[in-house]
């Protein structure tokens, strides 16, 4: 125990990288939208009531669910996400992507993520004549990934980081798709049993 693992920070001291890391963690949320999946969400370990939730509604998807579980390893590396975690700093450090709802965060709920050219920008409700109608509203089904990326990538301190269900689209899965592939193939046969299988094609008698 105690070793560094692919998505651990670069530099970090184990006792299998005793000089420190050296190379690029990946990025689970990246990763999954790299491989074009359709459901992805982030939660921390100790929000038992989102993480519950997520739990649920990755079961009810349609396909494969990737969630990422921010934890705390209080042996051997404690306070790794302390800096988002801290009670007194969470609301501005954190920012919960609910379907259908501006993504609006901080103590005093008046900070918003707009869209600002290609990128996300970190805004203050009413500064510079920012309203709560500027703010993105997350669609966690919307099809083109660009923007659930975006939100994947966000990293303090210069952005919250996202938690909640990110992305959940609905698309046709691997399964049903063979299945139907399959179903296809059957009613096009005009094989019926396994002896008419066996002497479908080129057979050979043996004498």
């Amino acid at each position: 125990k105690g070793q560094y693992s692919p998505t651990s920070k670069k530099g970090q001291i184990t006792k299998t990288s005793p000089y420190g890391t050296i190379e690029q963690p990946f990025n689970p949320g990246a990763l999954t939208i790299g491989a074009q999946g359709t459901f992805f969400a982030r939660a921390i370990d100790v929000d038992i009531a989102l993480v519950s939730n997520i739990f649920v509604q990755a079961a009810k998807h349609k396909g494969t669910s990737v969630i990422e579980i921010l934890q705390n390893c209080v042996i051997f590396n404690n306070g790794a996400h302390g800096y988002i975690t801290d009670r007194e700093e969470k609301e501005n450090r954190q920012i919960l992507l609910e379907h259908g709802k501006p993504m609006i965060f901080g103590k005093n709920r008046d900070k918003g993520i707009v869209l600002n050219g290609l990128d996300l920008q970190v805004v203050t409700i009413g500064e510079n004549g920012i309203t709560e109608k500027d703010i993105l509203v997350h669609d966690a089904h919307m099809q083109n990934p660009i923007i659930h990326l975006a939100l994947i990538n966000m990293k303090a301190p210069d952005f919250p980081v996202a938690v909640g269900i990110i992305r959940d689209v609905n698309a046709e899965t691997y399964e049903s798709l063979l299945l139907a592939q399959e179903n296809e193939q059957i009613e096009k046969s005009s094989i019926t049993c396994m002896d008419e299988l066996f002497m479908h094609g080129n057979t050979y008698e043996i004498v």
